[in-house]
């Protein structure tokens, strides 16, 4: 069992200390199941990626945005929960935020994201 509020803190903590201003944990993961927490500190971008087969976020800590390639715009914050739109899409810390994030994927085998920030990704 895991302590989200925990799990919160510790990451908005690893965020602020960071060089990109965010920090991540996934803690649940059971077949094509995750569950994520992902704290942002206020300004962050997560740039446009593509979304899973389905998932959600459910704001814990402050306030974030969300906007998709097919135009759809929301502001969600604490205590907030939305099905994550099936388009490409971004998500920006409107304020120091965490939220959980809770994905199915395709098949049993791990996402991988990477920071198009960096100079070149592994192989």
């Amino acid at each position: 069992m895991d302590d989200i509020t925990q799990l919160a803190d510790t990451h908005m903590a690893l965020a602020h200390e960071g060089d990109h201003g965010r920090s991540a944990h996934l803690f649940l993961h059971d077949g094509p199941l995750r569950q994520s927490v992902i704290a942002l500190t206020a300004g962050c971008v997560l740039e446009e990626h593509n979304a899973p087969p389905a998932s959600s976020i459910q704001v814990l800590r402050g306030r974030v945005r969300l906007v998709s390639s097919d135009g759809v715009a929301a502001d969600l914050e604490a205590g907030h929960v939305m099905r994550v739109p099936h388009s490409r899409h971004a998500l920006t810390a409107v304020h120091d935020a965490v939220i959980l994030l809770t994905s199915v994927t395709a098949t049993p085998e791990p996402l991988v994201v990477y920071d198009t920030r960096r100079e070149s990704h592994p192989a």
